[in-house]
């Protein structure tokens, strides 16, 4: 038997007996990853299909699509492969039409999720880890609250555990403004609706407007990610000073529909209150050109969808695998994919942070750093800011944002959302986002490595015995 708690993301700041408190209550399960090898092995290829707004489209569309795609993107075969395989795991349908822009820092999602607020004529629907009650949060709070008065629905899912610190009063507030809210999985047993499974965290960050317009990524509702990675100041690592560096979408079109079904699938699984009837689902038109897949990972699945597509998509690597993200504790079968890759020639590169608001999980990534180098891994930590991005590109045509970390929390325990987007077009986007965090970041080398201090390395090996906690 394992106990585990959620440790970062505002960790440091929980009280320590209260969390000492949580792990003698909590008895979570034996959970482990699964055998991807195996799981993989039971995928068979199967044609490409595709979704427009109207819905399915014919075998010989779906045939030009992929046609098109594989001559903008050049001699590689990730494509078919990997979007065959995804069809089969994940279930959700690869969407057609779709406009996503790509918002980097709290500095431009923030001012984009209030714009997008502000033009609501029905709903808005948000889900979020963390809400805090600081200037950020008192934004939000004033325009939900505005626009509920005005006769749009607003309906707020937030993370118990993440709002821990956040004052009851902050959410009496929006609840005597007629929001209606729900607190996933209590902490207090005597809040419960179903079985107490204190281990599961929602850690998705979604906002829908209108069931139209959508964000997804890694910022939560704080005040810290204000500033953006711009700006380079002095100060601890949890620090609201330090500038955080985090990565978002603002997505429109048909797949916005499969975001709104996860919010109210989360909505019905923890037994919230009816919600107000309102135009969920609206008739999606095309509003762009890219190509996106949802991917909504839950402990309630047999396994993570999210975990198992990215070792496949790391398997069917030709030419790169970048990889920027916050919190790093890999398990086995990722760091042998990782390694795999480079020895079949893949350059695979890692902007992990260069310090943390979680010390324990920034130690236990550390961890790994010598096999990772030793296997032909190239690793950069970001400086100037707290990395608290969670972003993949591969091959330059395949590419994901989302919530989920590289770890065995948000593989095991959480639920998570991810966007895959697939083209060159917006690929290159991407690379041209992880090529201004490379030059703000520094280079990891072996020889250097080895020579680190001692002090270092016990650290190392005292979070690597809690890696499966993190």
């Amino acid at each position: 038997m394992s106990i585990s708690v959620p440790v970062r993301a505002r960790a440091a700041a929980v009280p320590y007996r209260l969390l000492s408190a949580l792990c003698l209550l909590v008895v979570a399960g034996c959970a482990t990853l699964p055998n991807t090898d195996a799981l993989l092995a039971r995928h068979t290829a199967q044609a490409v299909r595709f979704e427009n707004a109207r819905g399915a489209v014919s075998t010989r569309k779906s045939a030009a699509v992929l046609a098109q795609l594989k001559r903008k993107s050049g001699d590689i075969d990730i494509l078919e492969k990997q979007i065959a395989l995804e069809q089969d795991i994940i279930g959700s349908p690869l969407i057609l039409g779709n406009k996503v822009t790509l918002l980097q820092d709290g500095a431009a999602t923030y001012p984009a999720m209030f714009a997008a607020i502000r033009k609501a004529q029905d709903h808005i629907n948000m889900e979020s880890y963390i809400i805090e009650d600081d200037e950020i949060g008192q934004q939000f709070a004033d325009l939900l609250l505005e626009q509920q008065s005005r006769g749009v629905q607003v309906n707020i899912i937030y993370d118990s555990f993440g709002a821990i610190k956040t004052p009851k009063a902050y959410f009496d507030r929006l609840e005597q403004g007629g929001i209606a809210l729900l607190e996933f999985n209590p902490i207090n047993p005597l809040k419960l609706k179903k079985q107490w499974l204190v281990n599961n965290r929602d850690h998705r960050k979604l906002l829908i407007v209108d069931g139209r317009t959508a964000f997804i990524g890694g910022i939560n509702i704080s005040s810290v990610y204000s500033s953006g990675s711009a700006a380079r100041r002095s100060g601890r690592a949890a620090d609201h000073n330090v500038a955080w560096r985090d990565t978002d979408l603002q997505i429109e079109g048909p797949v916005v529909g499969e975001l709104q079904k996860l919010f109210m699938q989360t909505w019905d699984k923890q037994h919230g209150k009816p919600l107000a009837p309102r135009e969920y689902f609206p008739e999606l038109k095309t509003s762009g050109n890219e190509i996106v897949r949802t991917i909504g990972s839950t402990p309630d699945d047999p396994y993570s969808l999210m975990y198992l597509t990215l070792i496949s998509a790391i398997g069917n690597a030709e030419k790169q695998v970048y990889l920027t993200n916050a919190y790093f504790v890999p398990d086995p079968q990722l760091l042998k994919a990782l390694v795999g890759a480079t020895a079949r020639g893949v350059r695979v590169k890692l902007i992990l942070p260069s310090h943390s608001d979680s010390e324990v999980v920034f130690h236990a990534g550390r961890a790994h750093y010598s096999a990772l180098l030793e296997g032909g891994v190239e690793i950069y930590e970001r400086t100037g800011a707290l990395l608290h991005s969670k972003t993949a590109l591969i091959d330059g045509v395949w590419s994901t944002v989302g919530s989920t970390n590289l770890d065995w929390r948000s593989f095991l325990d959480n639920d998570e959302i991810n966007a895959v987007i697939i083209g060159r077009e917006f690929g290159e986007k991407m690379h041209a986002m992880f090529n201004v965090d490379l030059a703000a970041s520094q280079a990891i080398d072996l020889d250097s490595w080895e020579r680190r201090p001692l002090a270092f390395r016990f650290k190392e090996w005292m979070a690597r015995v809690w890696g499966r906690l993190l």
